[in-house]
């Protein structure tokens, strides 16, 4: 018998439940540092998985992983402390606002290289936090 393993599928139900269950126990008990941290893995993951979707013509998965990625973004964006971090936290708004920007476009137009140009520069960021912890 076939099981199609598609989106929507009770398969990919179940891989929803694990996932949220897996991104659950990782954020309970962490640190503000580490919260940032799953933030970022999160991130690259919708991102990775957004531009897979894309390229393999799996509209609804890839529009699905954009609106992950965006909303992690702006999460990114609005736990900023302006007021400590100072010029950082204004670059680091700036990178947030200009990658949002190009997964929005990206996705509008189905250009995943756009997607992964705001991968390319949000990975030296992920790098530097992953340094710093």
């Amino acid at each position: 018998m076939y099981m199609s393993h598609g989106y929507g599928s009770p398969m990919n139900g179940a891989k929803l439940r694990y996932q949220t269950v897996d991104v659950d126990s990782r954020v309970e008990g962490a640190s503000p540092h580490r919260l940032i941290g799953i933030l970022f893995e999160e991130l690259m993951k919708a991102l990775e998985i957004m531009t897979a979707a894309q390229r393999a013509g799996m509209t609804a998965k890839a529009i699905d992983r954009q609106a992950r990625a965006s909303n992690i973004l702006l999460a990114l964006e609005t736990s900023l402390d302006y007021r400590n971090g100072g010029e950082i936290a204004v670059n680091l708004a700036k990178i947030y606002r200009e990658a949002r920007r190009l997964v929005r476009l990206g996705g509008r137009d189905n250009q995943p290289e756009l997607v992964d140009r705001a991968r390319s520069y949000l990975a030296e960021i992920v790098e530097a936090w992953e340094a710093i912890g």
